[in-house]
C-alpha cells in the first residue's frame, strides 16, 4: 500500500467508515507471503547464495491482504524485463509483516520503516548483509499500478558490478591451490533449469561434504560475468550446452571436462551419463575412495528417481 491508499485509510477510520490497513480484510489472491516462514534464515540464506554468485538480495516487505503487496508480486511475475532482472540480479525474500506485528525487529535492524510510508516497501542488500537501499514503492508506482520502467530503474541502479571470469577463476584457483585441491569450475546462466538442478545436486550437504575431500568448487555465470562465454569456449565447451564443467589443477592445467566422447554430460542423469560422470571423478581425483564414488552415484540415482517422479505428476 501506498502513502496515499494509506493516508486516506487512516482517514476513513478515524471517520468510523474504515478499519485501518493493517486491519484490512485480506484480498481474494493465492497467498504471496508464506505467513509461517522464518525470514530471519530465509535471508541468511539468501545472503550466503548472493555472496558466492556476485548477487544483491532483494527484500520485499509485504502482507496478504495488502492489494498493492500483490499488484507488486503481479508486475514481478508477468513483466518479462522485471521478471528478468530479478531472475539475473536477486535473490528475493518475501517478508510477512502481518498487521505491522511480524518481522519488525527484523525490519528495524535493517533500517527499513514502512510504519508512515506503508507497504510493499523494498530494502536491498548485498552479499555481506550490508544494506545498499531502503525504498518505499510509492515512487515506483505510475496511476493504479507499479511503473515497470521505474522499478527496473531501481534495480538497474543497485545490482552488483559484474566481474571478470578470468579474475573469478584465478582467485578461486588461488585457493584450490593453497589447500592442495582440484578447482571444479561450472558454466552455466540464470535460465538454464538443468544448471540449477546440478548446482542444487553439489549443494547436497551430504554431496558437498564429500567433494569438498578433493575440490574446490566455482560457477562462473556465462552471461553475468565477463568473458564467461568465451572462458568457457576456451576450455572446450564451446556450442556443447550448459551446465558444462572442466576440472583443473593447482597450476590451472585442464584435467579433465564435461565432454565425454563429443557429447555433454551436463548434469548427469541418464545411467550411461552417470557412469561416465564416476570414471570422470576417479580420473580426477584418483584419491576418491570406492566408498565415497558410491554414495554419489547413490546421490545421483536418487535424484534422477525424484525428477521422473516430478515429471508423472
Amino acid at each position: 500500500m501506498n502513502i496515499r491508499a494509506l493516508a486516506l485509510v487512516t482517514l476513513l477510520a478515524l471517520l468510523g467508515l474504515a478499519t485501518p490497513a493493517f486491519a484490512q480484510e485480506p484480498a481474494k489472491h493465492a497467498p504471496v507471503y508464506d505467513e509461517q516462514a522464518d525470514a530471519a534464515a530465509e535471508l541468511a540464506a539468501a545472503k550466503m547464495r548472493a555472496a558466492a554468485e556476485n548477487r544483491r538480495v532483494l527484500v520485499v516487505w509485504g502482507a496478504n491482504w495488502c492489494h498493492w503487496c500483490v499488484k507488486l508480486h503481479g508486475l514481478c511475475e508477468s513483466d518479462a524485463g522485471v521478471a528478468k532482472k530479478l531472475l539475473y540480479e536477486y535473490d528475493v525474500v518475501r517478508v510477512d509483516v502481518g498487521r505491522f506485528d511480524k518481522n519488525m525487529e527484523l525490519a528495524q535492524s535493517l533500517g527499513a520503516d514502512f510504519t508512515q510510508t506503508g507497504i510493499p516497501y523494498l530494502t536491498i542488500l548485498d552479499g555481506a548483509g550490508k544494506v545498499l537501499a531502503n525504498q518505499e514503492t510509492g515512487a515506483l508506482e505510475l496511476g493504479e499500478a507499479h511503473d515497470p520502467a521505474k522499478v527496473i530503474a531501481f534495480l538497474a541502479q543497485h545490482q552488483a558490478p559484474y566481474e571478470k571470469a578470468a579474475e573469478v577463476r584465478d582467485r578461486v584457483l588461488k585457493s584450490a591451490a593453497a589447500a592442495g585441491k582440484k578447482l571444479l569450475v561450472t558454466f552455466d546462466a540464470p535460465w538454464c533449469i538443468w544448471c540449477k538442478r546440478f548446482e542444487a545436486w553439489l549443494a547436497k550437504p551430504e554431496v558437498a561434504a564429500l567433494m569438498a575431500k578433493h575440490f574446490v568448487i566455482q560457477k562462473i555465470d556465462v552471461e553475468r560475468t565477463l568473458g564467461g562465454q568465451e572462458l568457457c569456449d576456451g576450455y572446450g565447451g564451446k556450442q556443447l550446452g550448459i551446465p558444462w564443467f572442466a576440472f583443473l589443477d593447482g597450476a590451472g592445467k585442464t584435467l579433465g571436462t564435461s565432454t565425454i566422447g563429443g557429447k555433454n554430460l551436463g548434469c548427469p542423469y541418464e545411467v550411461e551419463e552417470i557412469a561416465a560422470f564416476g570414471t570422470l571423478l576417479r580420473q580426477v581425483a584418483p584419491q576418491l575412495t570406492a566408498e565415497d564414488w558410491s554414495a554419489l552415484e547413490r546421490s545421483l540415482t536418487a535424484n534422477r528417481a525424484a525428477l521422473e517422479q516430478q515429471k508423472h505428476r
